[in-house]
Protein backbone atom coordinates (compact mmCIF):
# COMPACT_ATOMS: atom_id res chain seq x y z
CA UNK A 1 0.00 0.00 0.00
CA UNK A 2 2.99 2.29 1.06
CA UNK A 3 4.49 1.30 -2.38
CA UNK A 4 1.10 2.38 -4.43
CA UNK A 5 1.08 5.33 -2.46
CA UNK A 6 4.61 6.57 -3.05
CA UNK A 7 4.10 5.82 -6.92
CA UNK A 8 0.95 7.89 -6.94
CA UNK A 9 2.53 10.69 -5.41
CA UNK A 10 5.70 10.90 -7.56
CA UNK A 11 3.49 10.76 -10.43
CA UNK A 12 1.47 13.49 -9.17
CA UNK A 13 4.56 15.74 -8.39
CA UNK A 14 5.74 15.25 -11.95
CA UNK A 15 2.95 16.58 -13.44
CA UNK A 16 2.23 19.37 -11.10
CA UNK A 17 5.70 20.55 -12.14
CA UNK A 18 5.06 19.81 -15.67
CA UNK A 19 1.97 21.74 -15.90
CA UNK A 20 3.68 24.62 -13.46
CA UNK A 21 6.89 24.71 -16.31
CA UNK A 22 4.09 25.81 -18.60
CA UNK A 23 2.21 28.41 -17.38
CA UNK A 24 4.68 31.05 -18.18
CA UNK A 25 4.85 30.23 -21.82
CA UNK A 26 5.69 27.34 -23.67
CA UNK A 27 8.01 26.81 -26.86
CA UNK A 28 6.06 27.12 -30.23
CA UNK A 29 7.11 28.17 -34.07
CA UNK A 30 5.10 29.00 -36.64
CA UNK A 31 6.13 29.74 -40.61
CA UNK A 32 8.03 32.21 -41.73
CA UNK A 33 6.19 35.52 -42.97
CA UNK A 34 8.91 37.64 -42.12
CA UNK A 35 11.00 36.85 -44.76
CA UNK A 36 8.31 37.09 -47.73
CA UNK A 37 7.41 40.72 -49.03
CA UNK A 38 4.39 41.84 -47.15
CA UNK A 39 2.59 44.90 -46.49
CA UNK A 40 0.30 46.30 -43.19
CA UNK A 41 -0.82 49.30 -41.50
CA UNK A 42 1.44 49.90 -38.98
CA UNK A 43 0.62 52.15 -35.03
CA UNK A 44 3.79 53.57 -33.66
CA UNK A 45 3.79 54.56 -30.36
CA UNK A 46 7.25 56.12 -29.15
CA UNK A 47 7.06 57.56 -25.39
CA UNK A 48 4.65 60.05 -25.96
CA UNK A 49 4.59 60.30 -29.75
CA UNK A 50 2.22 58.24 -31.72
CA UNK A 51 2.03 57.94 -35.56
CA UNK A 52 0.78 56.00 -38.28
CA UNK A 53 1.41 54.94 -41.63
CA UNK A 54 1.71 52.12 -43.97
CA UNK A 55 4.95 49.94 -44.11
CA UNK A 56 6.00 47.30 -46.52
CA UNK A 57 9.18 44.89 -46.92
CA UNK A 58 9.84 44.43 -50.99
CA UNK A 59 12.93 42.20 -50.32
CA UNK A 60 16.03 41.80 -48.23
CA UNK A 61 16.73 45.17 -46.24
CA UNK A 62 14.50 46.73 -48.36
CA UNK A 63 11.28 48.56 -46.61
CA UNK A 64 9.38 51.66 -47.17
CA UNK A 65 7.08 53.17 -44.37
CA UNK A 66 4.71 55.96 -45.91
CA UNK A 67 2.84 58.16 -42.48
CA UNK A 68 -0.57 59.01 -42.85
CA UNK A 69 -0.52 60.71 -39.61
CA UNK A 70 0.55 63.15 -36.79
CA UNK A 71 -0.36 65.90 -39.70
CA UNK A 72 3.62 67.03 -39.51
CA UNK A 73 4.97 64.16 -41.35
CA UNK A 74 1.37 62.91 -43.27
CA UNK A 75 2.78 61.76 -46.85
CA UNK A 76 6.29 61.48 -46.04
CA UNK A 77 7.76 58.34 -47.26
CA UNK A 78 11.01 56.99 -46.02
CA UNK A 79 12.69 54.03 -47.71
CA UNK A 80 15.18 52.06 -46.53
CA UNK A 81 17.72 49.44 -48.87
CA UNK A 82 20.86 48.37 -47.44
CA UNK A 83 21.40 50.23 -44.88
CA UNK A 84 20.21 53.42 -46.53
CA UNK A 85 17.94 55.96 -46.02
CA UNK A 86 15.71 58.11 -48.80
CA UNK A 87 12.89 60.57 -47.69
CA UNK A 88 10.07 61.90 -50.16
CA UNK A 89 6.95 63.56 -50.26
CA UNK A 90 4.69 63.38 -53.40
CA UNK A 91 7.84 62.55 -55.68
CA UNK A 92 10.36 65.21 -54.32
CA UNK A 93 13.24 63.82 -51.96
CA UNK A 94 14.70 65.84 -49.58
CA UNK A 95 16.45 65.09 -46.27
CA UNK A 96 14.40 62.87 -43.46
CA UNK A 97 12.84 66.05 -41.43
CA UNK A 98 13.43 65.97 -37.76
CA UNK A 99 9.83 65.23 -36.47
CA UNK A 100 10.47 61.71 -38.20
CA UNK A 101 14.32 61.15 -36.68
CA UNK A 102 13.30 59.15 -34.08
CA UNK A 103 10.92 57.32 -35.51
CA UNK A 104 13.67 56.30 -38.63
CA UNK A 105 15.63 55.22 -35.97
CA UNK A 106 13.37 52.88 -34.48
CA UNK A 107 12.25 51.63 -38.46
CA UNK A 108 15.98 51.08 -38.32
CA UNK A 109 16.08 48.62 -34.93
CA UNK A 110 12.47 46.72 -36.65
CA UNK A 111 14.63 46.37 -40.22
CA UNK A 112 17.34 44.90 -38.02
CA UNK A 113 15.41 42.74 -35.68
CA UNK A 114 13.34 41.60 -38.69
CA UNK A 115 16.42 40.48 -40.84
CA UNK A 116 17.68 38.59 -38.65
CA UNK A 117 15.30 36.03 -38.80
CA UNK A 118 14.06 36.85 -42.22
CA UNK A 119 15.63 33.93 -44.20
CA UNK A 120 14.71 31.20 -41.33
CA UNK A 121 12.74 28.33 -42.21
CA UNK A 122 10.35 28.61 -39.36
CA UNK A 123 10.30 31.44 -36.47
CA UNK A 124 10.37 29.76 -32.71
CA UNK A 125 9.60 31.69 -29.24
CA UNK A 126 7.73 31.47 -26.55
CA UNK A 127 4.15 30.62 -27.10
CA UNK A 128 1.56 33.80 -25.38
CA UNK A 129 -2.13 34.25 -26.39
CA UNK A 130 -1.63 32.30 -29.50
CA UNK A 131 1.24 34.20 -30.54
CA UNK A 132 4.91 33.67 -30.89
CA UNK A 133 6.97 36.13 -29.00
CA UNK A 134 10.70 36.06 -30.33
CA UNK A 135 13.06 37.91 -27.95
CA UNK A 136 16.70 39.19 -28.93
CA UNK A 137 18.95 42.55 -28.45
CA UNK A 138 20.31 45.18 -30.36
CA UNK A 139 22.94 48.00 -29.87
CA UNK A 140 19.52 50.19 -29.17
CA UNK A 141 18.09 47.99 -26.40
CA UNK A 142 16.25 44.35 -25.73
CA UNK A 143 13.43 44.04 -28.19
CA UNK A 144 10.39 41.58 -28.45
CA UNK A 145 8.31 40.82 -32.13
CA UNK A 146 5.67 38.77 -31.48
CA UNK A 147 4.34 36.79 -34.57
CA UNK A 148 0.84 35.13 -34.85
CA UNK A 149 0.52 31.51 -36.02
CA UNK A 150 0.63 32.33 -39.21
CA UNK A 151 4.15 33.74 -38.96
CA UNK A 152 2.74 37.20 -40.03
CA UNK A 153 4.35 40.20 -37.67
CA UNK A 154 2.18 41.37 -35.26
CA UNK A 155 4.01 43.99 -33.16
CA UNK A 156 7.80 45.11 -32.01
CA UNK A 157 8.32 46.39 -28.69
CA UNK A 158 12.12 48.04 -27.71
CA UNK A 159 10.84 48.69 -23.60
CA UNK A 160 13.42 50.57 -23.05
CA UNK A 161 12.67 53.09 -25.54
CA UNK A 162 9.12 52.64 -24.70
CA UNK A 163 8.04 51.83 -28.30
CA UNK A 164 5.61 49.62 -29.12
CA UNK A 165 4.78 48.85 -33.48
CA UNK A 166 1.49 46.92 -33.73
CA UNK A 167 0.40 45.89 -37.45
CA UNK A 168 -2.76 45.32 -38.46
CA UNK A 169 -3.95 44.02 -41.97
CA UNK A 170 -1.39 42.04 -42.63
CA UNK A 171 -1.18 40.86 -46.58
CA UNK A 172 1.81 39.40 -48.46
CA UNK A 173 2.20 41.23 -51.32
CA UNK A 174 4.01 39.75 -54.79
CA UNK A 175 6.19 42.99 -54.72
CA UNK A 176 9.89 41.27 -55.51
CA UNK A 177 13.20 42.61 -54.32
CA UNK A 178 14.34 43.64 -57.99
CA UNK A 179 10.73 45.56 -58.13
CA UNK A 180 12.25 47.48 -55.10
CA UNK A 181 15.47 48.34 -56.53
CA UNK A 182 13.80 49.52 -60.28
CA UNK A 183 11.82 51.61 -57.62
CA UNK A 184 14.64 53.23 -55.67
CA UNK A 185 16.29 53.23 -58.90
CA UNK A 186 14.00 55.47 -60.43
CA UNK A 187 13.45 57.36 -57.30
CA UNK A 188 17.50 58.39 -57.84
CA UNK A 189 16.77 59.41 -61.16
CA UNK A 190 13.85 61.80 -60.13
CA UNK A 191 15.95 62.94 -57.45
CA UNK A 192 18.58 63.76 -59.92
CA UNK A 193 16.28 65.70 -62.55
CA UNK A 194 14.83 67.41 -59.69
CA UNK A 195 18.35 68.86 -58.81
CA UNK A 196 19.30 69.24 -61.99
CA UNK A 197 16.21 71.73 -62.92
CA UNK A 198 16.52 73.64 -59.90
CA UNK A 199 19.87 74.21 -60.34
CA UNK A 200 18.98 75.24 -63.88
CA UNK A 201 16.46 77.81 -62.42
CA UNK A 202 19.26 79.33 -60.53
CA UNK A 203 21.37 79.95 -63.20
CA UNK A 204 18.73 81.23 -65.30
CA UNK A 205 17.63 83.76 -62.43
CA UNK A 206 21.25 84.81 -61.94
Amino acid sequence: MKKIFRFAFTLFTVIFITSCSSVGGKNGSAPNGIGKPFTASVNIVLDDMNSEGKITRYGKEMWDIEFSSPATISGVLLSFADGNVDASYKGLNFSVPQSALPIKAMMTNLISAAEKIAADDKLEGNEKDGNIQIEGRLDGGDYILTVDKNGNIVKFEMPASKLVMTFTDVTETAVSQQSSQTALTENTASEITSTTAEASVTTQAN
